[in-house]
């Protein structure tokens, strides 16, 4: 009988990483302040220049210190080498309990309304999400951290909200805001590349106690002041060029199938790059198959039978077309 691990607590395992930043922010391009409710802003490129070291760990720190996030060249690409490695022994946990975007914040209407999502563990404490229920997890803590992509800092309101649904004071919540036209945006984006595969999956209803482990790539995209061909770098990135390994306790056949569905060119939105994709659907999320979100080549093998089943491709064309 295998022995029953008790969950470790994502804010927990976060805290020395938000540490980390705030103790190198002169270093890593960063700036801290606060509201004036106490809760600690920490901008990672709204009005200071931020980086790819900057976006590496608040990657980890989305991924609630149970993932690692690496930087690396390969010499398999014509024009993008640099890439992005990501692995998590806990993959479920980290990437759907924590890094996954799934907290809806909003104030304000018209102009001055601000409207982001929110990931990283303090989720796990204080969203509503029915994902939580589905996972057997909550977390809790003195101390709560969350990653918000924005280009302007919350207003107070916001930070009142997220720390009274964590049941802790403002002055114990911390903020990390990552712009999505920033080095460090760009960067804790694409490292999402694992956390889109664990998220099909689970739209996919595969189960997601049997995904043990799992590991990704994906080539970092250069950044753009035009949020909208930001935003399509980045998930350009994963749907061209991401690649990811599952290792799942699952028959052959299961595992085969997971495989088929899991890439991006699954999805009949498939092809184009996802900026001109959103653009004609008039902006809306809603109207974009929600199977594209996902890596572009996949493997997937069974611990069960140690066969692995591979599917999905690479687009370089594709990657160029969307990058230049």
């Amino acid at each position: 009988m295998s022995k029953q691990i008790s969950s470790p607590s994502l804010n927990a395992l976060t805290a020395p990483l938000v540490e980390n930043l705030v103790v190198n922010a002169s270093a890593l391009r960063l700036d801290i302040s606060k509201l004036d409710n106490g809760c600690r802003i920490i901008d990672a490129g709204i009005n200071v220049p931020g980086g790819l070291e900057a976006g590496r760990l608040i990657a980890e720190i989305c991924m609630g210190g149970l993932g690692t996030v690496k930087l690396r060249a390969s010499t398999n690409f014509r024009n993008w080498s640099w890439h992005l490695d990501v692995h998590s022994t806990n993959p479920v946990l980290s990437c759907l309990g924590s890094q996954y975007a799934g907290w809806s914040l909003s104030h304000g209407e018209g102009k001055g309304a601000f409207n982001a999502l929110g990931s990283g563990p303090a989720r796990a404490i204080g969203s509503s999400e029915d994902l939580y229920e589905e996972l057997g997890y909550r977390d809790s803590g003195d101390h709560a951290y969350i990653v918000i992509e924005a280009d302007k800092i919350p207003p107070a309101e916001i930070a009142d909200k997220i720390a009274e649904k964590c049941g802790i004071p403002a002055s114990a919540l911390t903020i990390i805001l990552t712009p999505t036209s920033s080095l460090a945006g760009s960067v804790q984006v694409v490292g999402r590349v694992l956390e889109t595969a664990l998220h099909k999956a689970h739209a996919l209803h595969f189960p997601l106690d049997s995904i043990i482990d799992g590991a990704g790539s994906a080539p970092i995209c250069p950044p753009s002041k035009d949020f909208l061909t930001a935003m399509s770098r980045t998930n350009d990135s994963i749907l061209f060029a991401g690649q990811i390994q599952l290792f799942v306790e699952a028959s052959d056949d299961d595992a085969k199938e997971l495989a088929n569905k899991l890439p991006s060119s699954s999805s009949n939105d498939y092809g184009r790059p996802f900026g001109e994709i959103f653009k004609e659907v008039g902006y809306d999320f809603y109207k974009i198959d929600p199977m594209l979100f996902s890596p572009a080549q996949v493997a997937v093998s069974s611990l069960t039978t140690g066969h692995t089943f591979h599917a999905g491709k690479i687009d370089l064309d594709l990657l160029d077309k969307s990058f230049n």
